[in-house]
């Protein structure tokens, strides 16, 4: 039978989570609940007392109670619950998790469930969810609910969304359970095809079309990520899991907007998992003639007297500087430099997106150029290979020619370590 996990603070929550409890058994599943409160006693009796919960994270609930600081509170329960569903995971006693909560009782909920591989259903009912929810869900495959009024009490209001997130859990958890088998990210199921990670956007998309359905003819299956930010932290959080056999990050406009202050940044850490990893990857440096803004009339007096065209109602870009791309370059180089596996770079000389292409709006190789001088200054003696194409970065030539590049260092990657 399959079995949902409900993780939350019972002391302020206990009566939401024992209407949950009562509605998830009448759909035929089994429950266990993990109490990852501290301050005041427990509602309904927990499966997982919070006691046992504290100790998973090197923590006494005791001295948590006395020294009466809630963020640390909450940063230790919050710990010692994601090694408890990883451990009922383990045990094959969870098929999916739901929780519900306010601030606090969401960023607990929501580190346990990161936790936890891709594919195991991730469910959470919150009063933050009509916002920003980037640091709940992180690169997880969680689904979050908002509860429309606050969690204090079952009332008219919240109890059809408890009950729909209910319902919906069980159906998730059956179906898990049917399929018989744990989703790790790291073990692939027998004969099926290597995984490959792309990045793409609006203004690569033709040329990373061409890689992928080369990339998909040399037997692989590519995963496509968009550099919304969100996505190219998706993409290093897979990575350094090692979920891919090898990496084409062909777009990587979220370091343009890391270092000018744009909008779909991915962080700083963008462009180094793989490299951690080991995983072979091909790079090039689609759309980082642009950086990304959000509607023009955000924009600052000091970009607005740069080269700026409107994209969409929502999303303003301004062309890099030569300062900037010079920058870029350096960045890149020293990123790869660190690689621990085999790296190339794949340099289109005539484009690096669709507005960089010959006739478009942002078409200007000298800037160009300042970005591939300090790319080849910084790789200058290192292992990694720089390859140039008299081609944009669209040309289906080229995603082509970066696919094969990928292909080949995986193969050598395969045949040096003895993979067939």
């Amino acid at each position: 039978m399959a079995t949902v996990v409900l993780v939350g603070t019972l002391d302020t929550k206990g009566v939401e989570y024992g209407w949950l409890r009562e509605r998830l058994l009448a759909g035929g599943v089994e429950v266990v609940v993990v109490d990852a409160g501290v301050a005041g006693e427990p509602r309904i009796r927990a499966d997982v007392p919070r006691a046992e919960v504290a100790r998973a994270a090197g923590a006494d609930l005791a001295r948590l109670r006395a020294e009466g600081d809630r963020g640390a509170a909450v940063t230790a329960m919050a710990e010692g619950a994601a090694k408890t569903v990883l451990r009922l995971y383990d045990e094959g006693r969870l098929h999916a998790v739901l929780a519900v909560g306010g601030s606090g009782g969401t960023s607990i909920a929501t580190r346990a469930m990161r936790g936890l591989p891709l594919g195991v259903p991730k469910l959470m009912v919150s009063s933050m969810a009509a916002g920003d929810v980037s640091a709940y869900v992180g690169a997880c495959d969680i689904t979050m609910m908002y509860s429309v009024v606050d969690i204090a009490g079952v009332n008219s209001v919240l109890a059809p969304v408890l009950a729909n997130a209910a319902d919906a859990v069980v159906g998730m958890a059956r179906g898990f359970a049917a399929a018989r088998r744990a989703l790790r990210p790291t073990e692939l199921a027998a004969g099926s095809r290597p995984l490959v990670a792309a990045s793409m956007a609006g203004v690569t998309t033709q040329g990373v079309d061409a890689a992928r359905e080369r990339l998909t003819d040399l037997g692989y299956e590519v995963l496509v990520f968009h550099v919304s930010g969100a996505g190219g932290r998706t993409l290093e959080a897979l990575a350094g899991q090692g979920l891919f056999a090898g990496v084409l990050d062909l777009t990587l406009s979220e370091l343009a907007d890391d270092l000018v202050g744009g909008i779909l940044t991915a962080g700083p850490d963008r462009l180094s998992a793989a490299g951690r990893r080991g995983i072979p990857q091909v790079v090039s440096l689609g759309a980082l003639d642009m950086v990304k803004f959000g509607p023009l009339d955000t924009l600052s007096p000091a970009l607005r007297d740069r080269h700026v065209e409107v994209h969409n109602p929502s999303i303003t870009v301004v062309r890099t500087t030569a300062e900037e791309c010079a920058e870029l370059g350096r960045r890149i180089a020293a990123k790869l430099r660190a690689a621990t596996g085999p790296a190339e770079v794949c340099v289109p000389l005539r484009g690096l997106s669709t507005l960089g292409a010959p006739g478009g709006v942002y078409h200007d190789p000298a800037l160009d150029e300042a970005l591939f001088a300090a790319l080849r200054e910084g790789l200058r003696g290192s292992a990694v290979g720089v390859v140039e194409y008299d081609a944009d970065i669209n040309s289906p030539s080229f995603g082509r020619a970066a696919a094969d590049r990928l292909h080949l260092l995986i193969g050598a990657e395969r045949a040096a370590a003895g993979v067939g």
